[in-house]
């Protein structure tokens, strides 16, 4: 037996091997989006499949709770494991949810002691396209898995050390981007080298079950503290729900419904309520298990709570999850999945405001709850590239305002250089700079959205994945405000503007422009108790204008400088006193179709086959909004329009129910 000092050296020793595994990968990578995004992650599982070690600060953090245990089983069973072999999958349904889009290939390579499997490594990294029917291989409109692309159930891509001819051919035959592909593969196959020599260092120093024992240490130990880190939380069940913009079928919204258990140090995540998957790319694949896309926000808050805790599988002992079957967060095959990261930011925000009932000292509003790579593809053919991965800010929180520009909410991406940007891609960068009047306001005002334009250069087509809140706001909490909605126009001021909502493919010929603004975060507590210095900052720094100061925050600004006396009068105006800051359009929402109302509605469309549910759901929904004015709620009804909806709604789902 090890000691406990031996196994603690051991942890830190495998954490290092990771990390220099991810140096590996990214100085090896070939596509913009690796190399300098950062999209890929590097571990080391023992033989349960589930991460023992994960790097504490590179690449992607949120796939830390995986399990690689299904994939390698797959292909051991078929024909067997070997010294130097290495498996790759894509799949989410073949792969037992190992990956959760098509264009994240992972790589699992098993580790000898001599005859004897000890642990695997593994990574991912997100390709630049791996076909399908749109450059990039994603867009929301793709209505099944098999329109995004190659699907790899897992396979061996390396075998004995010498890749698979016919598997690599089938690899680069479909992809508009193979060399650039054929780098990444190969950068991975030099991480998970590297991590085989450090694991057979750490055999060798310790023999036997020594990994074992390391392994179920690091595990154990992550747990523990994980436990007592929420065991700050309020015990409690906390109920919260919000919304995609649309369903990219229909301009109907999809709602996330959660109920957060909290006991002890334990949570428990029941996603009841969660509406049915649709036939398009938001939905996620977890097979009914917690999985690690979906928990996040989870793993931030322990973070959070507990700065310095391991980062590894043990994460996922303090957390049990229930989807729904056939729903948004467990979907059936073939559901297409390639946006799901914009289901899981919406996931990240209903966490957030279920815990910050039980937590109100630690967790935010509402971060502004959208990750869109902006993505242009030459028609030219060869280069597929990601511009920049356009995020928000993050929600304000009790003593803290948000960060403007910046939200790890599901993945610790990093911007990409202009300079790079425009040396690689047909596009010439603008603008790319904090939006203004975006951040919700609040004693602690969220972040600050991003704005980024861009011109063509040569003919093309624009892909914004992932594109959300152009119509629910990020909503604030403790009286503060919701940030300002998203935006996304071509051409904006000349003839041909369009302002997308959706985004497909847009063609894009020299001298096109497209400019995007991201939503702004929640704010938290009362804007008019804000500090007024800080305030004026705000002003001087041209994150707020001198007219939202005036109305979000009573604070009057004259030439620079405050006006003492009109503050004063500004501020001694009552106000009712809130808790949630929606804005006008979910409160609208709210008031036509209540939460008890949707969770019955739910409740009966889980009682049809699973590929009727979604289009019953938009039939009732387009039923019961015939008798409001077109653009709600972006526009108001008079209330007896609303009760007439609502009692349609009532007969609607009382009907359907039966």
């Amino acid at each position: 037996m090890l000691t406990v000092l031996e196994r603690e050296l051991g942890q830190t020793r495998l954490v290092a091997a990771t990390e220099e595994m991810s140096l590996t990968l990214q100085r090896a990578s070939r596509s913009l989006y690796v190399r300098e995004t950062a999209d890929f992650a590097c571990a080391i599982a023992d033989t349960s499949g589930r991460f023992v070690a994960y790097p504490q600060g590179i690449g992607v953090s949120g796939f830390l709770g995986l399990d690689v245990s299904h994939a390698v089983r797959t292909v051991a069973e078929r024909e067997g494991l070997a010294p130097g072999d290495v498996v790759l999958t894509n799949d989410p349904y073949t792969s037992g949810a190992l990956s959760t889009h098509l264009p994240d290939v992972h790589a699992i390579a098993p580790y000898f002691d001599g005859d004897e499997v000890v642990g695997y490594g593994w990574t991912f990294i997100h390709v630049s396209d791996i076909g399908g029917r749109v450059p990039s291989s994603v867009s929301v409109r793709n209505d099944t898995v098999h329109a995004e692309g190659l699907r790899i159930p897992p396979v061996k891509y390396v075998a004995g050390g010498r890749v698979v001819p016919a598997v690599d051919a089938f690899l680069r035959a479909n992809s508009r981007t193979p060399e650039q592909n054929d780098g990444d593969l190969h950068a991975m196959l030099a991480a998970l080298d590297r991590g085989r020599t450090r694991v057979a260092d750490l055999v060798a120093a310790h023999p036997g079950d020594g990994l074992a024992q390391i392994g179920a240490h690091a595990r154990e130990q992550t747990a523990a503290r994980a436990r007592r880190a929420l065991s700050r939380l309020a015990d409690g069940e906390y109920v919260f729900d919000d919304y995609l913009d649309n369903d990219a079928v229909s301009d109907l919204p999809l709602r996330v419904a959660l109920r957060a258990t909290v006991r002890g140090g334990h949570l428990r995540l029941d996603f009841t309520g969660t509406d049915p998957q649709v036939e398009a790319a938001l939905n996620m694949v977890t097979q009914g298990r917690a999985h690690s896309w979906v928990l996040t926000r989870v793993f931030a808050l322990v973070g959070t709570l507990d700065p310095d805790v391991p980062l590894n599988g043990g994460l996922m002992d303090v957390v049990d999850l229930h989807a729904p079957d056939g729903t948004l967060l467990n979907a059936r095959e073939p559901a297409a999945v390639g946006v799901r990261h914009a289901t899981v930011s919406r996931v990240n925000d209903v966490v957030s405001g279920a815990l910050v009932q039980a937590a109100p000292d630690v967790l935010p509003a509402a971060s502004s709850g959208l990750v869109v790579p902006v993505v242009f593809a030459s028609a030219a053919g060869g280069t597929v590239q990601v511009v920049e991965p356009m995020v928000g800010g993050t929600g304000g929180r009790a003593g803290a305002d948000g960060v403007d520009g910046r939200d790890s909410g599901i993945s610790n991406l990093a911007n990409n250089p202009v300079e790079v940007v425009e040396a690689t891609v047909g596009v010439r960068v603008l603008r790319y700079h904090v939006r203004p009047d975006s951040a919700g306001p609040g004693r602690w005002r969220g972040g600050c959205g991003l704005e980024l334009e861009i011109e063509a250069l040569e003919h093309g087509s624009l892909l914004a994945r992932g594109l959300e809140r152009t119509r629910f706001r990020p909503w604030g909490y403790a009286g503060g405000g919701a940030g300002a909605a998203t935006e996304l126009l071509v051409n904006p001021g000349r003839p041909d503007e369009r302002r997308l909502v959706v985004v497909d493919t847009v063609p894009l010929a020299p001298g096109d422009r497209v400019v995007l603004r991201t939503a702004g975060a929640g704010g938290y507590g009362d804007p008019f108790e804000r500090d007024v210095a800080a305030v004026l900052a705000d002003v001087v720094s041209g994150l707020v204008s001198v007219g939202a100061a005036r109305r979000d925050y009573g604070v009057a600004v004259v030439d620079g400088q405050v006006d003492a006396a009109a503050t004063e009068a500004l501020r001694d105006v009552p106000r009712a006193a809130t808790t949630w800051g929606r804005g006008a359009e979910r409160d609208r929402w709210d008031a036509l179709l209540p939460a008890a109302l949707l969770d019955r509605l739910a409740a009966a469309l889980q009682t049809l086959p699973v590929p009727q549910r979604a289009p019953r759901r938009r039939a009732l929904l387009h039923e019961v909004l015939a008798g409001l004015p077109q653009g709600f709620p972006a526009v108001d009804a008079d209330e007896s329009a609303l009760a007439a909806a609502r009692a349609v709604a009532e007969r609607l789902v009382a009907g359907l129910a039966g």
